[in-house]
């Protein structure tokens, strides 16, 4: 009767458990007792012990069958259990709201930031070509070092070169020649409508090397890559089909002019082949044979070399044969350069030749973006922990209050794995729910990652699916996250002592000390985020403050081309009806603008002295040009209209220092190796200060400003095809006059096209675009991991209030100042976020090794740099911990003494 009143008095699903389990319990007993008792009968009739249980057991329906009985009633009661959990998990979220909404939030943008990463790395860095074997194919990389010292890779050779490797392992491996993606003017019908597209000249064997089948049409074949010139075929990718032509199948045998070849289109590629450039999707390939120059010219390094060794071949002897036939030529072509300095031959060619995999292709985004992605893929992961930290930190400050909830459970016979269940559940609906929320900020994410690091006139083209890689990755983290915030405060949650908790715990500062060590967890991490967002917006502000040497305000870059070379004369015309544009200040020509990336490097001979190994760059430039770009005139003239190359040249300071130790070189010459073995003399009629030649990066560059109207070994100047035309505008807007400028060319000058349109203050922005968008990510996670190791100091401290504010009421009864609660308050929890400063600062020296070539100007170890973290991860603590400082002074010890 005790027993039946103290069940009467549980709640109804406790009463429930319980009964149940007593009704099983007396069913296992009633049929072991009619089971023992079966067995006696049949042993009185002299029959053996074996034969008697078995004999038993058939008679109550046979051993297997109870078994799948029992079975099917454990699968019941297990899922009855689960969806028991489950509905009594959303009361406890309903219940909790503002907990369980942070929880929810900070996981959400968490696991949503680790899945835009991993969306970003795997499409960039991981993801397979979808080529056949994708695991057999190598790219060619060659290690080797500048005049300079400094070690360098590239990845393209010569076709001559590429030829003489292919034959020399026909039957081996397959070979083949891809150019780097280039962006070209191409028209369909009037060349007054022209276009913009990624081509690439490919090898005739690419397409059938790849395995790959066409969409419509035919696509490449080694017949068509035979003969120079002959036969000027195109294949369009699928995408280029479907955005340009809409997938009408008509498109086959349409032209178009691209340079001064027509070429026809025979057939479209299938639509998962997109290029073997991750960042870049091609739009037409053509064979490498349309490609006069570049077939010709041995010292023209310009294909990328990817190796497919036969099923069998060892890589290693194939490597070493396209080694020996690279060295031979190379060797071969150094014997024509005459006025080659004689100890840079010595061991020449110094440069190694490796074959790396190349899976998931290769690409100049791979190169620049993959240490920074590597960096974001580590900052998300240490938000990740800090999130999963701070959950974990919620859910055992919701397991205190929960202790005699479980201690009850336990009581009346519930088991510690029912216990397990209950919790993990709940925390597998917190991350599930948190998951669902991520992968919306994920399919946002990361276009929006992709669409930053592209140019208006260069879009980086990413395909990122959401295919069962990235479902998997999802369910993984979902389940990682569940474990790591949620399996703790469940197996302490199992661990619960009845006697112990419904009296109040065998310790009660046991799960403040294992908070706080998730506080120093939290902080460590936090200490890392910060670090690395500080050095990563350092390194912006520094690369947006260096001097440039030049003024790019107001200045407008119009690439031109014309169809046929025109002459020099006809280009000066051009400039001269420009500059009477209202709007325009002033106009001049260069080969390609500064900061574009692009160089032209030679050896230069001082006073007939043979070479130095140190490179001069080169740029082409018009009369008026320095005064166009605001370049300080030192010494000397500008360039005449009458100059020519190479007669006359306009040198940097840095060239001065360079090559004449820092004299005044006006008046003096210099010499380019030339071709043909007869030099080139140019003499030096002006001096101007330093300016940023290819990128922002570089240090002050040894250039050469040389006149863009050049002579032949005749002395006849020769026509030009294509120049940057540099316009200053009187508006601070130069892009406004883009339209008047293009419209009035075309109407004055129809032989000339223009091809682009961009500002110089565009052009610089571009070089800035990986650290501009590591400085803002950073420094959005940085915020991030703040936020959240703010809002766990937060809530450790407000449980700490909860569970001593009859300690403090005392206290404060007996005469303690509200400096020393404070004082008893905080210590602990400022010794965790000290410890996990120190341990933070450890592991942000340590990481600094890995993101050095993402640095500009700033060092991991400047103590500014560590100090002003630390500053702002003390105030972001104080600031958090203000409120639980203040609602402890408000306690009244008068109610905690009657409480007590």
């Amino acid at each position: 009767m005790k027993i039946t009143r103290w069940i009467s008095t549980l709640p109804l699903r406790l009463r429930t458990v319980f009964l149940k389990k007593r009704l099983e319990q007396e069913l296992d007993e009633e049929l072991q007792f009619h089971l023992d008792r079966r067995v006696e009968q049949l042993l009185e009739q002299e029959l053996s012990p074996q034969e008697a249980h078995q004999l038993a057991a058939k008679a109550l329906g046979g051993v297997e069958r109870q078994k799948e009985r029992c079975r099917d009633v454990r699968a019941g009661q297990w899922l009855e259990a689960l969806g028991a959990d489950l509905v009594f998990g959303c009361r406890q979220m309903k219940k909790n709201r503002i907990t369980s909404g942070a929880a929810i939030l900070s996981l959400a943008l968490a696991i949503g930031s680790c899945t835009s990463a991993f969306r970003l790395i795997d499409a960039l860095l991981l993801r397979p070509l979808p080529i056949s074997d994708p695991h057999r194919l190598y790219a060619v990389q060659l290690d080797g070092f500048t005049f300079q010292g400094k070690p360098i890779l590239w990845d393209t050779v010569s076709y001559p070169s590429f030829q003489r490797m292919r034959e020399a392992l026909r039957g081996q491996a397959d070979l083949i020649a891809i150019e780097p993606a280039q962006r070209a003017d191409l028209t369909y019908g009037s060349d007054d409508q022209m276009e913009k597209s990624q081509f690439q000249h490919v090898s005739g064997n690419m397409f059938s090397s790849f395995g790959l089948r066409p969409a419509l049409g035919r696509l490449l074949n080694e017949d068509d890559d035979h003969v120079p010139g002959a036969k000027p075929y195109a294949v369009i990718s699928y995408t280029y089909w479907s955005a340009r032509f809409g997938r009408d199948p008509r498109v086959l045998g349409r032209s178009f002019r691209m340079g001064a070849d027509i070429y026809q289109i025979v057939g479209v590629s299938e639509e998962k082949f997109t290029g073997t450039e991750p960042g870049t999707i091609a739009d037409i390939f053509v064979p490498t044979m349309m490609n006069l120059y570049g077939i010709r010219e041995p010292g023209h390094g310009w294909l990328r070399v990817f190796v497919r060794p036969r099923p069998g071949v060892a890589i290693e002897p194939v490597r070493e044969k396209m080694y020996a036939v690279y060295r031979a030529f190379e060797q071969e072509r150094a014997k024509s350069w005459t006025n080659f300095p004689k100890e840079l031959l010595v061991g020449y060619p110094r440069e190694k030749l490796l074959l790396h995999p190349a899976s998931a292709g290769v690409s100049m985004t791979q190169q620049d973006f993959r240490v920074a992605l590597m960096a974001l893929g580590v900052l998300v992961a240490l938000v990740l922990l800090i999130a999963c930290a701070n959950v974990a930190n919620l859910m055992t400050a919701q397991a205190a209050s929960r202790a005699r909830e479980m201690a009850l459970r336990v009581s009346i016979g519930a088991g510690r794995l029912r216990l397990v269940q209950m919790v993990m559940v709940e925390s597998a609906m917190l991350a599930m729910l948190a998951s669902g929320l991520g992968a919306v900020f994920a399919w946002w994410a990361a276009p929006f990652v992709v669409n930053s690091i592209g140019t208006p006139g260069n879009p980086v083209r990413l395909i990122l699916p959401a295919d069962w890689r990235v479902l998997g990755f999802g369910l993984v983290l979902t389940l990682v996250v569940t474990l790591q915030f949620g399996l703790m405060p469940a197996l302490r949650a199992s661990w619960v002592k009845p006697v112990s908790a419904l009296k109040g715990g065998d310790d009660p500062h046991s799960r403040r000390r294992r908070m706080h060590g998730l506080i120093a967890a939290q902080v460590a991490f936090c200490f890392v985020v910060l670090f690395l967002a500080s050095l990563f917006t350092a390194t912006l502000k520094h690369l947006s403050d260096r001097p440039l040497g030049f003024s790019p305000d107001r200045l407008l870059l119009l690439d031109t081309v014309t169809q046929h070379p025109q002459p020099s004369a006809r280009w000066d015309v051009m400039i001269e009806n420009l500059k009477s544009v209202p709007g325009v200040e002033a106009v001049a020509l260069a080969s390609w603008p500064l900061l574009s990336g692009n160089n032209d490097n030679e050896l230069v001979s001082i006073n007939g002295a043979p070479p130095t190994n140190v490179l001069a760059n080169f740029l082409s430039v018009s009369p008026q040009w320095i005064g166009t770009m605001k370049i300080p005139l030192a010494d000397g003239r500008d360039l005449r209209p009458t100059d020519a190359s190479p007669h006359t040249a306009i040198v940097s300071k840095e060239f001065a220092r360079q090559f004449f130790g820092g004299q005044d070189p006006v008046g003096k010459s210099f010499a380019t190796m030339g071709a043909g073995g007869k030099p080139n003399k140019y003499e030096i009629v002006g001096l101007v200060d330093d300016a940023a030649y290819r990128n922002v990066r570089d240090p002050w560059a040894h250039v050469a400003y040389i006149p863009l109207h050049s002579l032949d070994a005749k002395g006849v100047l020769q026509p030009i095809d294509s120049a940057t035309v540099i316009v200053r505008t009187v508006s601070h807007d130069p892009a406004a006059l883009a339209s008047t400028l293009r419209r009035h060319m075309q109407e004055a000058e129809p032989a000339f096209r223009v091809s682009n349109i961009r500002t110089q203050t565009e052009l610089i922005y571009a070089q800035t675009i990986r650290e501009r968008l590591l400085a803002m990510l950073a420094a959005f996670f940085g915020g991030i991991a703040l936020l959240l190791a703010g809002i766990g100091l937060y809530g450790v401290l407000t449980y700490s209030v909860l569970q001593r504010e009859r300690e403090f009421g005392i206290r404060i009864a007996i005469g303690a100042r509200i400096g020393s609660i404070a004082r008893l308050l905080t210590a602990e929890v400022f010794a965790m976020v000290l410890v996990g400063a120190v341990v933070g600062l450890a592991l942000g020296v340590v990481s600094v090794r890995y993101v050095e070539t993402l640095l500009f100007g700033v060092k991991g170890s400047d103590p500014g740099m560590l100090a002003l973290s630390a500053l702002v991860l003390f105030a972001a603590a104080l600031l958090a911990a203000l409120p639980a400082v203040v609602r402890a002074a408000r306690i009244d010890p008068v109610i905690m003494l009657r409480a007590e």
